[in-house]
């Protein structure tokens, strides 16, 4: 790797910065209910997955993010667009804070999702990236407007 991180970054990233991919990520809770559901032993914190929000999906089944690539979101100020699925690393596992290390945490999303991302094969994901488009602020409550 060097400096910049362009030789393990996908993405176009500021000079300076490093991405996994996309700028923002963004996580639902009923993608976390699932996963709950599929490792009920674990802790399933959304902190471990770190994302940039957590949207309240209510009633949308698990993964309904998946089927929002390529649109645009508005939360706040913020515009985002929707790239990909977020591909899962071991870093969700491992301990954080006072949560505990817990490797049950990626064979339950490999378990319960693995999906084509671009021509990389079916990959654990939990999550998805986002860009942004417009900057400006989020606010905790602010409701995500989608076209």
């Amino acid at each position: 790797m060097d400096g910049t991180g362009e030789k393990i970054t996908v993405g176009k990233v500021a000079s300076g910065t490093f991405f996994d991919f996309g700028r923002v990520h963004l996580l639902t809770t009923s993608s976390l209910t699932t996963l709950r559901s599929g490792h009920p032993t674990g802790d399933v914190d959304p902190r471990r997955f770190r994302p940039n929000l957590l949207v309240d999906t209510g009633e949308l089944p698990a993964f309904a993010e998946d089927s929002w690539q390529g649109r645009r979101l508005r939360v706040g100020e913020v515009l985002f667009r929707v790239l990909v699925p977020t591909p899962r690393c071991v870093v969700p596992t491992l301990s954080h804070d006072e949560l505990k290390a817990d490797p049950g945490i990626m064979r339950a999303i490999a378990h319960e999702h693995r999906v084509p991302v671009y021509d990389l094969g079916r990959l654990a994901c939990f999550g998805v990236y986002l860009d942004v488009l417009e900057p400006g602020r989020v606010r905790l409550g602010d409701t995500v407007i989608s076209d």
